[in-house]
Parts: structure tokens; C-alpha cells; sequence
């Protein structure tokens, strides 16, 4: 068994590959041997940061065990087929669970592949083009693909986080992911990453059709029956994926116009804070510059805050260190704002999501639209942040101090924000029961951090996708829907995830449970 230590060290040595070695053979016993850190995190509660390792340590005569699972995809273009509506991290993962399960995966995603998929974000940050089949938000890879690929999650009940994790280093994703305690791959990274999973799929002898938007879910009295997609052609499949992602609003509308059972789900929603990076670096290290060696800082902030008696959770979401805040949104006329980073986290912004819980009690004036009145308040909320933002995508915004004062900004700091701002009270984007809870969020927020309330911040809107406003009931030991036999609904869109490594997890379960129902082996997988 290999040697447990538990160290820390100064970062400038914790960061640094040769001289970490040196400070550790001190606590090797013997020569020759060979070390593995398998966790990392930096503590800075107090001005001398250090950096914590988790380190297993192998003796000469010890056999160092592979640092990732391999995995077998076995050729699969002559086996059953398992229909998957969706190349996001829920669509692709399901698909390689598959083809371990002996399964070939078919994939129809309505937008374009990474490659092709560039040229409509540069459309969208410099023309304000917005192409409702390709975007932030539609393509291969999902969401994912252009953010922060963000990997950390609580959900560990939900499968092997490991397992996912080896999968995405397999696949072109840095080995750092595997230690560090809050771990990223880098928007720059990921659609290689995504690219490779793509050929490891075809590879394999799975499908996968790009461009190609699925219009009707057909169904008999058995359960599924297949698809059709815009082109009028039909797929006939027993099995169906439905991987769609939480801003796939048609096929939320399909569902409720062919009678299928889903729900109205609480979601957040409120706008994106943008710091210089240089000041966030200065509260959370308590220094004025961090140096070479630690990167970037990030913070997590919540706060129950009362309005008309309610208790709702203002709270940071999807935080950006050394990032951007980009266009997400969906369709022309709507404006939503979105956050990513690189893998070095090298921009000298700071952001995140600052949201607001919404629960189904406070959506009284939408319930007319039944299980798709959350759907509907978030629309008509990014439907007004671009009106009064002009009708482009420049997005409204505020400097921080100026909203909690209520006084409409007369400019604007620099921002990474590529499609420009303008300033506007954002009282009239936001409904007053965001906005008040926001403020005192804020003001909850510069007691908890020191120098967070600053002229040089500035509120964006709108952050509005923080997770599905619909979520499609399944059976919970089946994981099919409640009504339809061999309709697996999956991920996020569907209300079970909130991020690539949890949507990831629930994608191998569906496949699992969809190869149970092909294999007849309910329970074996």
C-alpha cells in the first residue's frame, strides 16, 4: 500500500514541478521512490497562503497503478440502436456508455460541430447576428463547449465522478483536473476535447447528424416509436435519449402540445458582476499582487434575503476567474449573458453569475401558461433586457454602486463583454422581486468581502440560463417518463443536472437503463 501524506506548502513551491520534488524527499522514505498527488487546494483564510496536497507515495519494489481507467469501445455499427436528441455532455456521454454496452448510439444534434460553430459566436459578438440553431448554447458539446468547463459538483450520488474525469483526460483534457479540488479544463481546451470524444463515437460506429433539428417525437401505444426531424424524415427507434439541454424551448413546447406530462421547475435568475481580477485577487489573497505562481481567485457567496415575507437565496453562480461574460442567448430579440474563462484564466476580468431563487409561487401572473410559466417569465425578462438595451445585443448594465443607490449610470467601466454595453437602470429590466433581493445581496456581500462594493464593478444583464425552467418527469428505478416506455429524459434540460460532470453522469445512467430495456437485463448495468 503506498504512503498517505497530507502536506502543504508555499505556492511557490506547490506550483512549481522540480521544486516540489526536492521539498518532498524529506518525507519519502526511501530513494527511488516515486509519488502521486491525487488532491489539491489552496487555503487562503489567512495572509500566509499555503497550498494542500493529498500525496500517495510508492516504494521501489511497489507497482504504481495507471493515473486513469482505460476504457473499451468496441465496434458497434452493426449492433442495436439507442436514438440520442443531443451532442451536449449528457448526448456525448451517453453515447460512449453505449458502445460499452455493446449499444450503437445515433445522435441528432440541431446545430453545427465545434468547428463550424465559431463562426456564428463571432457572428453573434460582432455582427449581433444571433443564429437560433448554432450558438453559445446549441452545437457539439452543448453549453459546455464555450464556458468555463467548469468539472466540480456536488452530485456525487448521482454516478462515479472519477469515471467521468478519466473519460475527459482520455479525450485531450489536462491530467490537472484529476487533483485540483475545483477543477477546469478551459474554454480554448474544450472543443478539442469534444472533437475527440466525436471521433472516438464515429470510430466505434456510432452516428452522429449535425445540423439536423428534431421536430416530432413519435410514439404508439408501446411507448416510443422515433423521431422526425425538420426535413420531414423519419427514424424509427424503440429507445429515445432525450439529451436536449435547458434552453431547447421547442422541444419543451412539443412536449406540452402532445399531451407529454412535464413541469414547471424553480430556476435562479439575476445578472453577471464583473470585477477587475487584480481587485478580486486582492481581498481573497489579502495581497496586491498574487504573484506568479497562484491563479486566479474565485469566491462563492450566498445570502437569504426577505421580500414581502418571502426568504429567497441570492447567490454567486458559474464565478469566472480571469474570464469573459459572453452572448447566450438564444434566438433574436433576447438578450442573456453567459460566463467562461481559458485554462489559464489569463483575462484581467473577474465574473459571475449574482441570481436570485424563483420558486413557482412567485410566477402567480404566468400561471395561465401551466408547466411552462417559468419557461414563459424568463423569456419576457430577456425579451425586456433587450428592448431597453436598444434591440442588439449590447446588453444593459449598470456600475454596481450606482444600482444600489438607484441612480442610472452616466458611463461605464471597460468590460470583456464583446458586443458592447449600455447603461440603464436595471430596475427596469429586473422584476422588483430580483431587483430589491440583488441589492441587499450586495450589500450582504461587501460586508462578507471587503472592497467587493466598488465603482469599478459593474451588474450585466441578463443571467438568466442558470439551469432548465422545465423539468420532464421520469420514473425514478427506470429512469424512463412517466408515461412513455423507452423515452429516457436526460440532463440538464430535463432537470437532473446542473453542469458538464453532472449532466456527464446522468447521460451514462440513461444509456445504462436504455441497455437494460435493449438487453433485457433490467438491474445488470
Amino acid at each position: 500500500m503506498p504512503q498517505k501524506l497530507n502536506l502543504r506548502f508555499s505556492p511557490d513551491i506547490a506550483f512549481n514541478e522540480s521544486a516540489l520534488a526536492d521539498a518532498l524527499q524529506e518525507h519519502i522514505e526511501k530513494s527511488g521512490a516515486s509519488y502521486r498527488i491525487n488532491k489539491r487546494s489552496i487555503d487562503a483564510r489567512s495572509r500566509n497562503i499555503w497550498v494542500n496536497l493529498a500525496i500517495d507515495v510508492y516504494q521501489p519494489d511497489e507497482v504504481k497503478p495507471p493515473k486513469i481507467a482505460d476504457f473499451h469501445y468496441q465496434n458497434v455499427s452493426d449492433k442495436k440502436s439507442v436514438a440520442i436528441v443531443g451532442a451536449g455532455p449528457a448526448g456525448m456521454f451517453a453515447a460512449l456508455r453505449l458502445i460499452e454496452l455493446g449499444l450503437k448510439p445515433v445522435i441528432f444534434e440541431r446545430g453545427k460541430d465545434v468547428r463550424q460553430r465559431r463562426r456564428d459566436i463571432a457572428a453573434i459578438n460582432k455582427a449581433h447576428v444571433v443564429n437560433p440553431e448554432s450558438n453559445y448554447c446549441f452545437g457539439e458539446g452543448g453549453a459546455g463547449t464555450y464556458s468555463d468547463g467548469k468539472l466540480y459538483t456536488r452530485s456525487k450520488k448521482r454516478g462515479d465522478i472519477q469515471r467521468i474525469l478519466d473519460i475527459l483526460v482520455r479525450h485531450g483534457a489536462t491530467d490537472q483536473i484529476l487533483v485540483d479540488a475545483h477543477p477546469h479544463i478551459g474554454t480554448n481546451k474544450l472543443p478539442l476535447v469534444v472533437q475527440q470524444i466525436r471521433e472516438t463515437i464515429l470510430q466505434a460506429g456510432g452516428e452522429i447528424h449535425f445540423n439536423t433539428r428534431v421536430e416530432d417525437i413519435l410514439t404508439d401505444s408501446n411507448g416510443i416509436k422515433g423521431i422526425r426531424t425538420a426535413t420531414g424524415e423519419v427514424f424509427n427507434f424503440s429507445q429515445l435519449i432525450l439529451a436536449t439541454g435547458h434552453s431547447a424551448r421547442d422541444i419543451f413546447h412539443l412536449l406540452h402540445q402532445k399531451n407529454i406530462a412535464i413541469e414547471a421547475k424553480p430556476f435562479a435568475l439575476g445578472v453577471r458582476i464583473e470585477h477587475p481580477q487584480s481587485l478580486i485577487d486582492k481581498i481573497q489573497y489579502h495581497c496586491s499582487e498574487r504573484g506568479p505562481y497562484l491563479p486566479a481567485s474565485a469566491y462563492s457567496l450566498a445570502q437569504q434575503v426577505n421580500f414581502n415575507g418571502k426568504n429567497r437565496g441570492v447567490f454567486s453562480f458559474c464565478m469566472c476567474p480571469g474570464g469573459f461574460i459572453v452572448p447566450a442567448a438564444t434566438n433574436p430579440g433576447e438578450i442573456v449573458v453567459n460566463g467562461m474563462s481559458p485554462s489559464r484564466r489569463d483575462s484581467k476580468y473577474a465574473n459571475s453569475g449574482m441570481v436570485v431563487a424563483v420558486e413557482i409561487e412567485d410566477l402567480k401572473k404566468f400561471i395561465d401558461f401551466g408547466p411552462l410559466m417559468a419557461l414563459e417569465f424568463q423569456k419576457e425578462i430577456e425579451q425586456k433586457a433587450c428592448i431597453v438595451a436598444g434591440g442588439t445585443q449590447t446588453a444593459p448594465a449598470q456600475r454596481l454602486t450606482d444600482f444600489i443607490n438607484k441612480k442610472t449610470s452616466s458611463d461605464l467601466p471597460a468590460s470583456s463583454y464583446q458586443p458592447g454595453l449600455t447603461p440603464v437602470s436595471m430596475d427596469d429590466v429586473l422584476p422588483e422581486m430580483i431587483a430589491y433581493r440583488l441589492r441587499q445581496g450586495f450589500k450582504a456581500f461587501g460586508k462578507k468581502m471587503k472592497g467587493f462594493l466598488t465603482q469599478e464593478a459593474q451588474i450585466v444583464g441578463v443571467e438568466s440560463r442558470t439551469s432548465s425552467p422545465v423539468k420532464i418527469p421520469r420514473d425514478p428505478v427506470s429512469l424512463q417518463h412517466i408515461q412513455i416506455a423507452g423515452l429516457f429524459p436526460c440532463g440538464e434540460g430535463a432537470g437532473y443536472a446542473g453542469g458538464i460532470v453532472s449532466a456527464a453522469m446522468d447521460g451514462e445512467r440513461c444509456a445504462e437503463k436504455a441497455a437494460e430495456v435493449v438487453h433485457g437485463k433490467v438491474g445488470q448495468f
